[in-house]
């Protein structure tokens, strides 16, 4: 238990629950805002399941938008199950695409939101994760039962059974809507055999994954309404050409690679491979800033619901256009046009097609988010990784740190200048349309 749980935020909760003296909030959502509502309570319970949910991330690996589809359903059942005591918000269901009622509070009875979030988010993250390992679920036991058990101190055992049953009543009914999203679409993809089209790629040269992931049912309809502006540079093996010129550059790079780069390259590489966050980088960031920011459970949990919303789009807007465009890897082609047989890029590359880069529109669409949640020119430190060794890596706007993770991707050689810099136009789009098209707030 002491390797899975973040016993600092439990100590937290503790302190805070013996000082506060918490009474019951009041469940009616019309109600005077009061010292009782969400955002009275602080953000640990928040973030003591974000914290469990990246070691799950870390432990249990898929690729970034897998990962990202998880998120997504855990911050919808999160948000939902407490926005009853949230007076200034509402609930998104309605304007969510295909997701129906959701269950209500019981009129005139009180609610302990902590608890309410705590049942849902192990019920979600179960539900979520039934491949993952006996370990990571005992963890997910602990965290409720312990979260639990604080809760028990100054509250009414009928009020708290009754928050943790509207939690996982929020929770089961977004799990049935998740698992008709199409995720699971088996429906065979073959690559158009023509000129310039992608192939699979060394060292593994592995088949093309995660073909239809583009074909994903949208969590909000219209979420890359006019985001892919946009297209690749047309394929060409003309050593005067623009397409050439692109590939010239990875290659130039590449044969002389600073320190810099190569920590930029490996920082940001978050491949699926049991040591890294994956999709949940930007999750990750969140959680130090709301840990940073001594943030309200009101505070965190619309923000965790936003960058959720707005990463997951995200993947989906990526794969639509990576088969559509089927661009061809920089290591294809370095190695036969270039005839560079030998020449190997610095992080492996992805199986699936180059254009748009992934990296780069996730990064813009969270960063765009963040920067609408804590605003611009926000300065902080991303220690994701500093139990990996590598050194934290410090960013004067979410802006900065979203260039520098598509620019990372031309550092390990997996794609090109123009893919990225089209991705940050993307992705920016994508987290305009959520903040443009669901309303979180009353009108």
């Amino acid at each position: 238990m002491k390797q899975c749980l973040k016993f600092r935020h439990i100590i937290q909760i503790a302190v805070w629950l013996v000082i506060s003296s918490v009474s019951a909030v009041s469940a009616d959502p019309h109600a005077v805002k009061s010292k009782n509502d969400v955002s009275s309570f602080p953000a640990d319970v928040v973030t003591s399941w974000i914290d469990l949910q990246l070691k799950i991330a870390q432990t249990t690996p898929a690729p970034p938008p897998v990962t990202l589809r998880r998120c997504v359903y855990t911050g919808i059942t999160l948000y939902e199950s407490v926005v009853p005591g949230m007076p200034e918000y509402q609930s998104i269901a309605s304007q969510l695409n295909g997701l129906q009622a959701l269950p209500s509070i019981q009129k005139g009875e009180t609610y302990y939101w902590p608890a309410s979030a705590n049942a849902a988010m192990a019920s979600i993250t179960k539900s979520l994760y039934p491949m993952t390992s006996p370990a990571n679920k005992a963890s997910i036991d602990s965290l409720e039962a312990a979260l639990a058990a604080l809760f028990q101190k100054d509250n009414k055992s009928d009020e708290l059974a009754r928050s943790a049953t509207f939690g996982k009543s929020i929770a089961d009914a977004v799990f049935s809507w998740a698992k008709t999203d199409g995720n699971d679409d088996k429906t065979p993809f073959n690559i158009p055999a023509v000129t310039g089209a992608w192939l699979p790629t060394p060292p593994s040269n592995m088949p093309a994954s995660l073909t239809n992931w583009g074909k994903n049912r949208s969590v909000f309809i219209g979420s890359d309404e006019g985001a892919d502006g946009q297209k690749p540079i047309p394929y060409s093996t003309d050593p005067a050409s623009p397409y050439y010129a692109q590939v010239k550059e990875v290659y130039d790079i590449s044969q002389s690679l600073s320190p810099e780069q190569k920590a930029i390259a490996l920082f940001w590489a978050d491949d699926p491979d049991g040591k890294s966050y994956g999709g949940a980088h930007w999750l990750s960031i969140l959680n130090q800033l709301l840990i940073k920011e001594k943030s309200n459970m009101e505070t965190a949990v619309v923000a965790n619901a936003k960058l959720s919303i707005a990463c997951a789009e995200a993947t989906i807007s990526v794969f639509k256009g990576k088969y559509l465009y089927n661009g061809l890897r920089p290591v294809t082609y370095i190695r036969t046009v270039m005839n560079k047989p030998d020449w190997k890029t610095f992080i492996i590359t992805p199986p699936h097609p180059e254009y748009p880069s992934g990296h780069a529109v996730i990064s813009a669409a969270a960063a765009r988010t963040l920067t609408l949640l804590f605003g611009d020119h926000y300065k902080f430190t991303d220690n994701s990784y500093n139990r990996l060794g590598f050194a934290p890596r410090s960013f004067n706007s979410f802006e900065e740190a979203a260039i520098e993770a598509g620019n990372s991707r031309v550092y390990g050689g997996i794609h090109y200048r123009k893919t990225c810099d089209d991705g940050q136009r993307q992705g920016k789009k994508i987290a305009q349309n959520l903040h443009d098209k669901i309303k979180f707030k009353r009108s």
